[in-house]
């Protein structure tokens, strides 16, 4: 059933298929058509006796916050072949069908005669409600009586209104939403969404999960008759706008004030516009000739010098220049070419005028030169030999490490800058080309030994960022591999133990215990997850020699901030704190931490 559309496969008795695949009169196709129905009831009669099928899977659908039933939330399972609404207690029961193991592929000493041990994965959806992947049941096997609860989270909304000083109505305003995301042990604000504010000046973000967020205003420019276009020569009075509000009415997007969301939550905020004149600006721009800008200029434009959105600006192919309008302040222009060659210019620009001039406040003449190119030297210090696969090409760096700058800013919308590909066979060479200007740091992977040292002159790049300026001001990459590691195991406490019979495989997250090594502060170690086994046990592979704080949940984790000392001042009194050398085993036991609130029932 999709799209509230039931579609059913109508068995065709084998007598009569010859004669329905030749032109057949009406009679001949009525007649197949009952013998078909006749067919299917017969069918779905059994499929639903619990007596021939005694494999059932129901469960429940709760909300992970209150705990309280959920009732018409559908529970489905790819494709919806299963697929049944909860009823008014929240509940739900799929009978599963019978299959024939010779048709189905099923076999195994445990396979009931005439069945197949078949596996589903099952999720709950409701408007209003967020899939937890936590609570999914995942490749759940036919075993008689599965019961199951499914844990949905309530969404969480900021509403609010958008105010102007005057008692006038404002235009519709654009809002945007940026939720932290931490990636690679580091928090960063990404886009979460936009909204349009209605003619009261009211708005809504919905669907959001909990997290930590940030609201700001787009701009709006006055749309006064007199002066609807900015650039007429003709245009007569100043020129105003709404410049863009930061909760709560800060400076720019870094000082902004975070709203704090919990699952559920519903937070209210108001925001006022403040209508300020607004000036032209125009900054002239050098394009070198090697890149010539065919492929367009972006332009952003940051408040105090600090990245994040809200203001904007344009770049004039024809005239050369980046144009636009911008109120009293400090801004700093970033311009950068699309194209295969890219260049990149800097320019701090300061605006201040007075309302009722039309003059245009000319920029410094911005030069684009090209983007940093950075050698990046390898110093292997293997204990071990390269595997043997005949191939001495494939023993390089490029067959074994990924390397990418990744940016350093709380906000930031660019990509990572990735190794250089080889320019040919046998090229060994390491660099990494087309680095913008600005702060980074560096991401080393490894299916090989471990970095254990990522310097850049005196900079431990390590635990420091790498700083590349306009033109390229950085020193080479120095990286030292090793591959002396240690190793961590032990046992995780507190697991409740699998249930007898036929077991489910867990799924993506559906371990009953994750763990955790946290390198502390300084630590030379890397962050590490450890799989666990169904009994509670785990051992490392391959681990970094360091310190570590070695933590078990019995959830994925996807968003600890590792690489911020005081997020991680939360868990200071938790897990084990362990400090291993290369060749060293450690071994240690873990209390389980409790993250769920509703989860599956074993």
């Amino acid at each position: 059933m999709k799209g509230g559309e039931l579609h059913l496969s109508l068995p065709v008795p084998p007598c009569l298929r010859q004669r329905v695949a030749r032109q057949a009169s009406p009679c001949t196709v009525l007649l197949c058509f009952f013998l078909a129905i006749a067919s299917l009831s017969g069918a779905w009669s059994f499929a639903q006796s619990p007596s021939d099928n005694p494999d059932t899977i129901r469960g429940i659908v709760i909300n992970s916050v209150t705990r309280e039933p959920i009732a018409r939330a559908l529970v489905s399972s790819p494709g919806n072949r299963l697929a049944t609404l909860t009823n008014s207690e929240g509940r739900f029961e799929f009978i599963l069908p019978t299959v024939d193991p010779a048709t189905e592929g099923g076999s195994g000493p445990n396979a009931p005669p005439g069945r197949s041990i078949r596996s589903y994965s099952l999720m709950a959806r409701k408007p209003g409600f967020l899939t937890d992947p936590n609570s999914q049941a995942n490749n759940i096997r036919n075993v008689p009586s599965k019961d199951l609860t499914l844990a949905l989270t309530p969404e969480a909304v900021i509403v609010g209104t958008v105010t102007l000083p005057t008692t006038e109505a404002p235009d519709s305003i654009t809002l945007q939403v940026f939720r932290r995301q931490v990636q690679d042990g580091r928090g960063r604000y990404v886009p979460a969404g936009s909204a349009q504010s209605t003619s009261d000046g009211q708005f809504r973000f919905s669907d959001l999960p909990a997290g930590t967020y940030k609201l700001v205003t787009s701009e709006l420019l006055d749309r006064d008759p007199l002066t609807a276009d900015p650039f007429a020569s003709d245009s007569r009075g100043p020129l105003f706008g709404y410049p863009p509000v930061y909760y709560q009415s800060a400076s720019d997007f870094g000082s902004a004030s975070p709203i704090q969301l919990a699952a559920g939550q519903t937070q209210n905020v108001n925001l006022s516009l403040v209508k300020q004149p607004y000036y032209r600006v125009k900054v002239p721009v050098v394009v070198p000739v090697t890149d010539g800008g065919e492929n367009g200029v972006s332009v952003e434009v940051y408040a105090h010098g600090h990245k994040g959105p809200g203001f904007s600006l344009g770049y004039n192919n024809r005239d050369h220049a980046i144009e636009g309008m911008l109120p009293d302040g400090i801004y700093t222009i970033e311009a950068s070419s699309s194209g295969p060659n890219r260049v990149t210019g800097l320019e701090t620009l300061t605006v201040k005028g007075a309302p009722g001039e039309g003059r245009t406040i000319d920029g410094p003449r911005m030069t684009l030169v090209p983007n940093a190119s950075i050698p990046v030297y390898m110093r292997e210090e293997f204990t071990s030999a390269a595997r043997d696969d005949g191939n001495a090409a494939l023993r390089k760096p490029h067959d074994y490490l990924s390397m990418a700058l990744e940016s350093a800013d709380d906000f930031g919308m660019g990509g990572d800058v990735p190794l250089r590909n080889p320019t040919g066979f046998g090229d060994g060479s390491l660099a990494i080309e087309g680095a913008p200007p600005g702060r980074y740091w560096v991401r080393v992977q490894s299916s090989r030994g471990y970095p254990a040292s990522i310097r850049s002159g005196n900079l431990d790049l390590l635990h420091q960022p790498l700083i590349v300026g306009v033109g390229g001001g950085a020193s080479p990459i120095e990286i030292t591999m090793r591959d002396d590691t240690a190793e961590i195991d032990g046992t995780v406490e507190g697991i409740t133990p699998p249930a007898p019979g036929p077991a489910r495989v867990p799924g993506p997250g559906q371990a009953r215990a994750h763990v955790y090594c946290i390198p502390v502060a300084d630590s030379s170690g890397r962050f590490t997850e450890i799989w666990v086994r169904p009994d509670g046990s785990f051992v490392s592979q391959g681990l970094a020699p360091g310190t570590y704080r070695v933590l078990a949940f019995d959830q994925v984790q996807g968003e600890i901030e590792y690489r911020n000392p005081e997020a991680m001042r939360a868990y200071d009194s938790k897990g084990q704190v362990v400090r291993v050398v290369g060749g060293q085993k450690e071994r240690v036991q873990l209390q389980l931490i409790s993250m769920s609130i509703a989860g599956n029932e074993e």
